[in-house]
């Protein structure tokens, strides 16, 4: 797992652009959860059945301890 970080108050496509360039231009939308819901849940097959994975699109603003999955077309 890598991280990546980005300036306060980014939206996802500017998030994605951070990984890289062509993730910020192709953006379709991301699966975001937070932090402490992975702590306590312990796995995101567990944050997915509890109903705490968010899916965003390009209007998503990024929030401290955001995990985001970005889904990017060609």
């Amino acid at each position: 797992m890598r991280a990546w970080t980005v300036l306060a108050g980014s939206r996802a496509p500017r998030a994605a652009g951070a990984i890289h360039t062509d993730f910020e231009k192709a953006f379709i939308r991301a699966g975001v959860y937070s932090v402490p819901d992975l702590v306590e849940l312990k796995s995101e097959a567990a944050i997915r059945a509890a109903g705490k994975l968010r899916t965003e699109g390009r209007d998503c603003v990024m929030r401290p301890c955001d995990v985001c999955h970005f889904l990017v077309g060609k």
